[in-house]
């Protein structure tokens, strides 16, 4: 209960924040703000009207894993919760991120600040998977409050690339992106704010749609800032992928974000091949500083067969796609200083499903900031320093530029129905070791994102699809569509995807 300030509290709060208040009018000032305390308490005796609280049933029981059941560090916790036998995704195990949450199953956000939480609700994305008959087996390990590209930030220890041990399998969403590249889930929940899906399913071989903004829920969903929250599938094929976002996609009037769009029918142009398709090949996405010749190699030679199966090819220039990463910074680093930290994993403004159990657990960072990965630290001392400075200036005007970066995509559109480079332009790296400085620790965290972090700012869907091995390690095409199009990205992934078996490519070729 919000209680009345005492005097003295009022006056040092008004000198720290530099506003003047006269002697005279300090009684004035109280008996006022008596009244709206008042009403603060009318709003903690109400019911606060979340979806309805999952009882307590034998079936949300979970256990720590076995040690021979995690050899990639990825579960946290395992669980079998079924509501139904039946259904589109009847039996299909699914792993839920752990900044999702699982009704009476621990949530920890990557980060020991949150241990001890345990959530009331079921995330949208996790009730709408248990309706469809799907299997929550368990809670995966993401980085530390979702905050990194690679996957060696978590509080619990670095999650390894099934493919090879000891390397990362990216992030955020990196506990995902191993258990289904492992065969240990069918689908795994992600959520993607610079790449989040995209990047673990390029350095871990399997497929992860980033979807149009707003197309999937975030409720119940742990955000870093509301531009650039997406939600999304993670599978082993394309035809897996498309089921689980045809469950999970559409309004469920809690989410801001939502424009209202019903979801498409995902799955109807599976197997119509790529007749009639244009491929826009984005030069900006090749050769960068970052490239790997090898990938752009064998991404390229994806195109080519895409061509050969009936796409009709282009290349295609945007010069702002290079802007991207820049534009990023202020919204990603302030947003998550100021909503996601400063503002209890939330801030305000948003038509949103505020959870406040989860907004007290997380206020106790404050006391063990301690435990903080050193990418977080580093950009809320960032964050703090703009906002200091120039106040919001800088988020604001990275929003008007995403708004203009959409157009330059948008144009490109009208002379291509997909975008295509590579999602990472380069394979998993070394998880860097225990003892790496600061520098490396960081940069092992966004080195890969230069191709990936456009399509949050613009909010097209992307989808990343696995096409080739090399020296034993994934290499990821993405498509990127028009605003609602993921049919069209489906379409042109799975027969390209039918067209061999991408595993036995061991080179560019």
């Amino acid at each position: 209960m919000l209680r009345m300030p005492d005097r003295e509290t009022l006056k040092a709060l008004a000198r720290s924040a530099g506003i003047p208040v006269r002697e005279a009018d300090w009684a004035g000032m109280e008996e006022v703000m008596a009244d709206y305390i008042k009403a603060y308490g009318r709003v903690e005796s109400l019911a606060d009207p979340l979806p309805v609280p999952v009882p307590p049933q034998a079936s949300r029981t979970w256990r720590a894993p076995l040690p021979e059941e995690n050899a990639q560090n990825a579960w946290l916790v395992r669980s079998e919760i079924r509501l139904r036998d039946d259904g589109p995704l009847a039996g299909m195990r699914v792993a839920v991120k752990d900044n999702t949450m699982v009704a009476g199953l621990p949530m920890h956000g990557g980060s020991t600040t949150l241990e001890g939480y345990v959530p009331e609700v079921d995330a949208t994305v996790v009730a709408r998977l248990l309706e469809s008959g799907a299997i929550v087996t368990g809670k995966v390990q993401c980085e530390h409050f979702s905050l990194s590209g690679g996957s060696h930030t978590s509080s619990f220890g670095p999650v390894h690339n099934p493919w090879r041990h000891g390397y990362s399998c990216g992030g955020s969403s990196s506990g995902s992106a191993a258990v289904v590249a492992a065969g240990e889930a069918d689908i795994a929940i992600g959520a993607d704010q610079g790449g989040s899906i995209r990047v673990p399913a390029s350095f871990c071989g399997i497929v992860g749609l980033k979807p149009s903004y707003g197309l999937v829920p975030y409720s119940g969903m742990m955000p870093i800032e509301p531009f650039v929250d997406h939600a999304g599938p993670m599978t082993r094929n394309v035809a897996d992928n498309a089921r689980a976002l045809q469950v999970m996609a559409g309004p469920d009037g809690m989410d801001g974000r939502q424009p209202g769009r019903e979801p498409a029918d995902y799955l109807s142009d599976l197997g119509q091949g790529l007749d009639g398709l244009t491929i826009g090949v984005l030069a900006e996405g090749f050769g960068r500083q970052e490239s790997e010749p090898a990938v752009d190699a064998a991404v390229h030679a994806a195109i080519g067969r895409m061509e050969h199966l009936g796409a009709r090819i282009v290349t295609i220039s945007i010069p702002e796609h290079d802007l991207a990463p820049a534009i990023w910074a202020p919204i990603g680093i302030e947003g998550v200083t100021q909503s996601m930290m400063l503002g209890d994993g939330y801030g305000q403004g948003r038509d949103d499903l505020y959870m406040n159990s989860l907004m007290a657990a997380h206020r106790g960072w404050r006391s063990r900031a301690e435990e903080l990965s050193a990418p977080l630290r580093m950009a809320m001392l960032l964050g703090l320093h703009a906002r200091n400075e120039q106040g919001p200036a800088a988020y604001g005007k990275a929003v008007n530029l995403a708004r203009w970066l959409r157009g330059c995509y948008d144009r490109a559109f009208e002379g291509c129905d997909l975008i295509a480079m590579p999602t990472t332009p380069l394979r998993a790296t070394p998880l860097p070791p225990p003892d790496a400085d600061i520098v490396l620790y960081c940069n092992r965290a966004a080195e890969m994102l230069g191709n990936v972090t456009s399509f949050n700012l613009t909010h097209h869907p992307a989808l990343s699809l696995p096409v080739a091995l090399i020296d034993g390690l994934p290499v990821g095409l993405q498509l990127v569509g028009r605003m609602w199009e993921e049919a069209t990205i489906y379409r042109a992934a799975h027969a390209l995807e039918q067209s061999r078996d991408w595993k036995t490519v061991q080179d560019a070729g």
